[in-house]
């Protein structure tokens, strides 16, 4: 008998990076846990064999936690999923929506729906999770009390949707990025690739110009750059890069050169294949 991948995620049952793993990896066991740190760890222990973690959101922008824990973790991103947000508001069986006084979430999900909250003027209380808000309101009972969550929380803990898809922007969409103990690289060739690096350059005037020139003279197309601090210092900074491409291109392998000349520190996070859902939102030329 084939043992079954089991994938873990941070949050409760229902829980969109739950549905983002139903829909990645169908027969797979979803792994619940309290917190990133526990999600990752699951991985670095063998208890999972792989993690789906949201890293952006097209709404809230990124996931601010994985930026700061990933390159730490050792970890390697080998897939991504991208999954739209669809947000529910729930309560318990039998209650109606002019009932409602306040609506339980996370904080990122009540962000994401202000309109309907503005609308029936009920009080935001901000929660751990979404999901983990539907599971406390069914243990409540309470028939003055809402959720935001999803569809799939809704049918696990026996909640009754008063307002289905109430999400502001009809583009909510997540990406979430899978990681693995071991690094991973899709092959080369095998199709659109993306290739995730983080570094850290020299201590030198305009080191980061100099660093990314060679992306620019080579060809290769950049799709993400973000900075964050590193041990709290202002001036130590460590970038995280999405570019297209595979590090053998030969654009590509220059540029890395480029980069690894200017910096103190070059880490590649993962090769993968780019999730069809990328072509969707391709810019159009001027």
């Amino acid at each position: 008998m084939t043992k079954k991948l089991k994938i873990a995620f941070q949050g409760e049952p229902g829980a969109n990076s739950h549905i983002a793993i139903v829909e990645a990896y169908p027969d797979a066991e979803p792994l619940p846990c309290a917190t990133f740190e526990d999600a990752l760890s699951a991985i670095s222990s063998g208890e999972a064999d792989l993690g789906m973690i949201p890293i952006e959101n097209s709404v809230a922008g990124r996931v601010a936690d994985i930026h700061h824990l990933l390159p730490a973790s050792g970890l390697f991103i080998v897939g991504e999923w991208f999954l739209p947000v669809r947000h529910q508001l729930m309560a318990v069986k039998g209650a109606k929506l002019a009932e409602i006084k306040s609506v339980e979430s996370h904080v990122h999900a009540l962000g994401q729906c202000r309109r309907i909250i503005r609308k029936l003027g009920i009080k935001p209380i901000v929660a751990a999770d979404t999901a983990g808000s539907a599971r406390d309101i069914s243990e409540r009972g309470d028939r003055s009390v809402a959720a935001i969550a999803s569809r799939l929380a809704a049918d696990i803990y026996g909640l009754d949707i008063l307002a289905e898809d109430i999400e502001d922007e009809s583009h909510n969409t997540t990406r979430f990025v899978l990681l693995a103990r071991e690094a991973k690289w899709a092959e080369q060739g095998s199709g659109p690739l993306v290739t995730t690096f983080v570094f850290r350059v020299r201590n030198l005037p305009a080191a980061l110009y100099k660093a990314l020139g060679g992306f620019a003279t080579n060809g290769v197309n950049m799709t993400k750059l973000e900075s964050y601090m590193v041990d709290g210092n202002f001036f130590a900074t460590q970038f995280y890069a999405d570019v297209d491409g595979h590090p053998y291109d030969r654009g590509l392998a220059f540029a890395l050169e480029e980069l690894k000349f200017f910096s103190r520190e070059l880490r590649i996070v993962g090769v993968y294949p780019a999730h069809p859902f990328r072509a969707t939102f391709s810019e159009k030329a001027d």
